[in-house]
Formats: structure tokens, C-alpha cells, sequence
């Protein structure tokens, strides 16, 4: 019975990580490509936030119950949504210092090595194991 319940929870967590809107786009984010929009996904947040009180408006004002669900999904993607800046914001900035310090390991090695910088106009895929 254990097993069945937690296949189904697994299951369930893979789709929706795979076809919810918002995973699909905080999963964007996390790329090398997509660390960049971390911080202007924020903005979504606001979004959000504003849907999630005009839903407990309405609820207060005698709305449907069902409006209760809108409002935990639009506070949990408002949750989502502010913390994938600062995330995104701290791995952009490791990713750019180690791809700096790759770059000057690089350079130090070619110039170590006397190759002429015209030779590199493009990248070549070469080990330095031979």
C-alpha cells in the first residue's frame, strides 16, 4: 500500500513539474540561458499576489467556496515567484565567476604556450592528456 501511494505521489509530481505553466517557466529559469530572467520573474509575483487578493475579495463578499483554491494556488506561485529571483540571482553570479576564472585559466595557458591569438578565431575541440 506504501508503495502504491508513494508511485502515485511520484507520478503526480513529475507531471505536474512537466505541464504546469509556472514549472515550466521557473524550470526555464534555472537554465544556464534563463538564470538572466530570475529577477524580472519577480515582477510575475506582484501578478500573483494582486490575483490572489481580488480572489479573497470576492470571497469575503459571499463568493463561491472554490475561490478558496485559486487563492492558496495564486499565493503559492507568488511564494514560488519571489524566491526563483534571489535563487537565480546568487547562481548567476557563480556561474559568471567560474566562467571568468576558466576564461583567465585559459588565457594563462595559451600565453604559456606561446600560441598566437590570431590562431583562435574559433573554438577547437583538443585534450591535453596526449
Amino acid at each position: 500500500m506504501f508503495e502504491f501511494i508513494v508511485g502515485v505521489l511520484a507520478r503526480s509530481y513529475y507531471f505536474l513539474r512537466r505541464f504546469m505553466p509556472t514549472n515550466i517557466v521557473t524550470n526555464a529559469i534555472h537554465t544556464r540561458r534563463g538564470l538572466k530572467w530570475g529577477v524580472p520573474a519577480m515582477l510575475l509575483a506582484a501578478l500573483y499576489a494582486i490575483a490572489a487578493a481580488y480572489c479573497a475579495d470576492l470571497l469575503e463578499a459571499g463568493g463561491p467556496g472554490w475561490l478558496n483554491l485559486l487563492v492558496l494556488l495564486f499565493v503559492w506561485n507568488t511564494l514560488k515567484f519571489l524566491g526563483v529571483g534571489p535563487v537565480s540571482l546568487m547562481r548567476l553570479v557563480s556561474v559568471r565567476v567560474r566562467e571568468s576564472v576558466a576564461r583567465r585559466r585559459m588565457a594563462k595557458v595559451l600565453f604559456a604556450e606561446n600560441v598566437d591569438m590570431e590562431r583562435i578565431d574559433e573554438p577547437m575541440l583538443a585534450s591535453r592528456r596526449s
